[in-house]
């Protein structure tokens, strides 16, 4: 009799040993980490499509930004969103420093009614380059154009009329804006008459300055933490800029389309 308690007491510690062991215990989190790669790789695909889908029905008309420049753009304003940095308005502005200045290289967005606000001609600093930007700096007194995600801020009045703070969010890149007094503004020497006679457009001390036709409707539409982007292709920014990151963008999105928020109407 003590011989079989024995043999089911061996076998209940058996039994026990391997339901409890950690090869099974491993099995589970294998499981429990497949299940939160597939969840992740779903998310991903479809915040992918959300942004292949909002590029596709804004309104842009003859001309459009490349959907990779937009793809880069979007996530910039998605995370700045996450940082609480911009307003409800749901405007996003984009240069592109790759063109020519004799083309219209700027583009302000409202994503929420996915339509081109503004369109136009805008200029880059004069030691950036003649017709095209080509050097770019973060320096006092550099007269360069400075790439990267920016976030406007109020309005003033100097002589170039009204203008508009920048903010940039970009350490090393375009972080000195302010100091620089990186603004955007009107100028004379932003439209297609300078143009013709130049070939090419005027250049400023780095700010991106607009046509002054409809400058004030421009600025009074862009100020108050707006995102703005201005875009020139470098490998080391692009590599360490956090607002070109996926993950705090994914997850921001997601969490406001379960709470209803105004960007899950995007």
């Amino acid at each position: 009799m003590l011989k079989k308690s024995r043999v089911l007491m061996m076998a209940f510690l058996f039994f026990s040993f391997l339901f409890t062991s950690p090869v099974f215990a491993n099995d589970g989190n294998k499981d429990n980490s497949l299940t939160e790669k597939k969840e992740s790789a779903s998310k991903q695909v479809l915040f992918e499509n959300h942004i292949t889908d909002l590029y596709q029905s804004i309104v842009f008309g003859d001309s459009r930004p490349d959907y990779e420049l937009f793809r880069k753009a979007y996530v910039g304003f998605l995370n700045l969103k996450a940082a609480n940095k911009l307003s409800d308005k749901n405007i996003l502005t984009i240069i592109d420093f790759r063109l020519s200045s004799t083309k219209e290289r700027f583009w302000s967005i409202d994503l929420a009614e996915k339509k081109v606000l503004f369109h136009s001609l805008v200029a880059h600093g004069r030691k950036s380059g003649e017709e095209f930007a080509k050097k770019f700096s973060n320096t006092l007194e550099s007269h360069m154009s400075s790439f990267g995600f920016y976030v406007t801020g109020s309005t003033y009045t100097g002589k170039h009329g009204l203008s508009l703070y920048l903010d940039g969010m970009d350490a090393g890149y375009n972080s000195n804006a302010r100091t620089r007094a990186i603004v955007m503004h009107s100028a004379d020497y932003v439209n297609k008459e300078f143009i013709n006679q130049y070939g090419r457009l005027g250049r400023s001390l780095g700010c991106p300055a607009i046509p002054a036709a409809n400058h004030q409707e421009v600025i009074n539409t862009l100020m108050d933490k707006t995102c703005l982007f201005i875009y020139y292709p470098n490998t080391a920014y692009e590599k360490k800029a956090k607002l070109l990151s996926n993950t705090a963008a994914l997850n921001y999105f997601f969490a406001n389309q379960l709470t209803g928020n105004a960007l899950s109407t995007l």
